[in-house]
């Protein structure tokens, strides 16, 4: 994962909700479904730019904050996202520099096509 002390769980999904990787302290059940709920937080997220005067700005991270905790949102390639939670305990900073580090180390590795409607059993490419 990030080995940054108090980070949790990571989360790699695609923009369309699909679970592309998660860490081994959280089940692939969770973690599929994690990955359909923090899609719709980026997409949430990405939709209030002009809250910010500038709707043409492309988004790049979310933070929510719980009173136990964190979860981070990073924009991971195109069409990809990287989430990690935390405890209330983490270096902030720490968690966002390591994540965006991540992201620029793999680069084109996280990038998650837009699939193609096939035949069934045809590989989409979706897959890591």
């Amino acid at each position: 994962m990030l080995k940054v002390p108090e980070a949790l769980h990571a989360i790699l999904l695609s923009a369309d909700g699909m679970l592309r990787a998660h860490s081994a302290g959280i089940s692939r059940d969770d973690a599929d479904r994690l990955a359909a709920a923090l899609s719709g937080v980026q997409s949430i997220s990405r939709s209030t730019a002009e809250f910010c005067d500038r709707p043409e700005t492309p988004w790049r991270q979310t933070l929510i904050e719980f009173t136990h905790g964190y979860v981070f949102l990073v924009a991971a390639g195109e069409g990809a996202h990287l989430a990690v939670s935390t405890t209330q305990h983490v270096d902030m900073e720490a968690v966002s520099y390591r994540m965006h580090k991540l992201v620029d180390r793999l680069g084109k590795e996280l990038t998650s096509p837009i699939r193609q409607d096939g035949p069934i059993g045809q590989d989409s490419g979706s897959r890591v």
